[in-house]
C-alpha cells in the first residue's frame, strides 16, 4: 500500500536545474536504502523511502510549513530549500559531502536523527528526523534545528509523512504586494552592512569613492527588477558577487571558493571573512539588516567559475584575487554606481 497518492506529489518539487544537479539522484534500490541507513545508524521512515522511489531528493515548490511559536524563519512558518536524496553522490544527499555526517560532524547538529532537508539560511538551520523517543528502528518525530539559537530543538510535525503533506507554496505567507515591495526597498535602502562589508568598505576608501551608495543602488535595481531582494544568476547579482568579493579580498586572500564562501568551522565569526557572512544571512550575535535572508550557494559558485574560466580571477600567491583589469573596470563601475 502505498502512502502519498500522486496528487500530493503532484507540485512538490520545483524541478530547477540547481535542484537536479545539486541534490537528485537516481531511484534508490533496496540496496541502497539499506546501506545508507546502516551508514546513518538509523531506519528511515517508509514515507521517505517511498517518496525518494518516486524523486530523490530535490529543491522544492511547496516549500513553507506552517508553524505557531517556532521562530527560526519567520513568525508563522519555516522555509525548506531541498530535500535530501537517499544517495552519496549528489553534494545535499544523505551521504553526500554536505549531507547528514557532514552537518553532525562539522556544523555540530545534535546526534538526535538524521537532518533531511536544509532551509535558505545555508546551514544555520536544518530540518532532523528526531529520534530521540522512539529509537532507531522507530518511527521518527520532524524537528527543525537552530544553530543560531543554541541549536534548540523545535517540533514541527509527528512523522515525516505529516511533514510533507503540511508543506504549501512561499505565495501563501506573502503580504500586501505594495508593503512588501516596500520592505524590501527599506532592507536595501536602509539596511545596516555586515561587520565585514564595514570592513572592507573601510579599507577601500581611498579606492571606491561612496562604496556604501554602490551596494545600495546594486540593491535597488535588484529590488526594481524583481520586486524582492534576492541573487540569483543576472547581471546585478553578479555585480553584487564580484563586489562582496572586491570587499573580502581587501581584507584576506582567498584560497579557494569554498574559503571565499564559507565560514571556517573553527571560526564562525565576523574575524573570519567569508561571504556567507557578508550579506545572505543575518546573524543573531550582530545582527546586519541589509541581507538576503538567505542564499543558494550554487549561483555563487557558478559566478566564480565563470569568473575563473574567463580570467576575471586569477591565481596569485597564497591563493586567488581579481585580476588587476577586471578590479579596476568594478572599481570604475561601482563608483559610478555610488554617484548616481
Amino acid at each position: 500500500m502505498t502512502i502519498f497518492s500522486a496528487g500530493e506529489l503532484a507540485d512538490l518539487f520545483d524541478d530547477s536545474a540547481y535542484g537536479r544537479e545539486k541534490y537528485t539522484e537516481p531511484a534508490p534500490s533496496d540496496e541502497l536504502v539499506a546501506e545508507v541507513e546502516a551508514e546513518l545508524g538509523y531506519r528511515l521512515p517508509a514515507a521517505y523511502v517511498e517518496l525518494c522511489r518516486r524523486r530523490n531528493g530535490g529543491t522544492l515548490r511547496r516549500n513553507c510549513f506552517p508553524t505557531e511559536g517556532v521562530h527560526v524563519w519567520a513568525e508563522d512558518h519555516v522555509a525548506v530549500t531541498g530535500l535530501r536524496a537517499i544517495g552519496r553522490t549528489a553534494t545535499w544527499s544523505l551521504l553526500g559531502d554536505l549531507g547528514s555526517p557532514f552537518m553532525q560532524s562539522e556544523w555540530g547538529y545534535p546526534e538526535i536523527g538524521v537532518c533531511f532537508a536544509d532551509t535558505p539560511t545555508a546551514g544555520h538551520s536544518e530540518f532532523m528526523l528526531d529520534y530521540r523517543e522512539c529509537g532507531p528502528e522507530g518511527e521518527p518525530l520532524v524537528v527543525i534545528v537552530d544553530q543560531e539559537d543554541d541549536y534548540r530543538v523545535s517540533f514541527l510535525a509527528p512523522d515525516f509523512a505529516t511533514f510533507i503533506r503540511g508543506l504549501v507554496p512561499e505565495d501563501e505567507f506573502l503580504d500586501d504586494p505594495e508593503e512588501a515591495l516596500a520592505e524590501e526597498f527599506e532592507t536595501v535602502e536602509e539596511g545596516s552592512f555586515s561587520p565585514i562589508v564595514l570592513r572592507g568598505l573601510a579599507a577601500l576608501g581611498p579606492v571606491l569613492e561612496n562604496g556604501e551608495a554602490s551596494i545600495r543602488a546594486i540593491g535597488r535595481r535588484i529590488v526594481r527588477e524583481k520586486g524582492f531582494f534576492a541573487l540569483h544568476a543576472d547581471a546585478d547579482s553578479h555585480l553584487m558577487y564580484a563586489t562582496m568579493f572586491l570587499l573580502y579580498s581587501s581584507l584576506t586572500t582567498a584560497r579557494s571558493r569554498e574559503d571565499f564562501l564559507y565560514e571556517d568551522p573553527a571560526d564562525r565569526s565576523y574575524e573570519h571573512p567569508c561571504y556567507a557572512m557578508m550579506i545572505p544571512s543575518s546573524y543573531t550575535g550582530q545582527p546586519y539588516g541589509f541581507t538576503t535572508g538567505g542564499w543558494a550557494p550554487g549561483f555563487v559558485e557558478d559566478w566564480w567559475d565563470a569568473q575563473i574560466a574567463l580570467g576575471g580571477i586569477v591565481a596569485v600567491a597564497g591563493g586567488f584575487r581579481f585580476a588587476r583589469e577586471t578590479e579596476v573596470g568594478l572599481v570604475r563601475v561601482l563608483n559610478v554606481l555610488g554617484r548616481a
